[in-house]
């Protein structure tokens, strides 16, 4: 995950954690040597749907997709709609690339297009009011105080996101880490004036909403380390 100076969501910061975790198996080096360049989002210029597919649909950018398990899932259930993943992790990546070349035996997803790197450089370059969904599922927590600074759910990002969203397009935001959680909602709060929440009880965040897939990390955090998994729905202001 990513995090930019605060204040300017645009001012490119490092990247922090790990780039790249155990060693790639062969058929994964072959999708990041192969698959990759031909889905891979451009590395300059404006994010369109039109350039990324050829037509104007809607579009959803995930900001870090692990294993990209919930995008390929949302992909193949919208196929006329465009997908955005990003996400700074090889293995992730490789991962999502399998998915995207052959879901659940069915055949390759067309569309969906991969940013190996930074998230919110590429969000920078997309139109504002051009995204009908963003996705931030469990971000990295950055537990320590002093580490806040470097957790995506910040004012910059926010702001950016609320930017590139369409009047009424939804930002989905889900974690399993309390210290997290306290601070997104603290954030969000701020941010009320941009987006409503689309909650009318405790159900609405402790259940898992329609079309939300469980991935393979909740399922860890749930039924492994027995974490609480809470799921937000923000809906930008028209």
């Amino acid at each position: 995950m990513t995090a930019h100076k605060a204040g300017d969501p645009t001012t490119l910061n490092r990247l922090y954690g790990r780039s790249k975790g155990k060693k790639l198996r062969s058929a994964q080096l072959g999708l990041l040597e192969n698959l990759l360049p031909q889905i891979a989002v451009p590395v300059d210029g404006p994010v369109t749907a039109e350039r990324l597919f050829g037509i104007d649909r809607p579009l959803h950018f995930e900001i870090g997709f692990g294993g990209g398990e919930h995008m390929a899932y949302r992909a193949d259930m919208l196929p006329d709609h465009g997908f955005i993943g990003c996400e700074p992790f090889e293995n992730g990546v490789a991962q999502a690339l399998t998915h995207v070349d052959n879901y659940n035996g069915m055949g390759p997803l067309a569309n969906v297009r991969i940013h190996m790197g930074d998230a919110l450089e590429v969000l920078a370059r997309i139109p504002d009011g051009s995204l009908s969904f963003v996705y931030l599922l469990h971000p990295d927590p950055w537990p320590k105080a002093r580490h806040a600074k470097r957790r995506m759910m910040n004012d910059g990002p926010v702001d950016m996101i609320a930017a590139k969203l369409k009047p009424g397009g939804e930002f989905r935001f889900g974690t399993d880490h309390a210290i997290y959680l306290r601070h997104a909602l603290m954030v969000m709060q701020k941010h009320r004036h941009q987006f409503d929440w689309l909650c009318h009880g405790p159900k609405d965040f402790l259940i898992r909403p329609g079309g939300w897939p469980e991935t393979r990390y909740e399922a860890k955090a749930r039924h492994v380390y027995g974490h609480e998994v809470w799921y937000f729905r923000y809906r930008r202001k028209v």
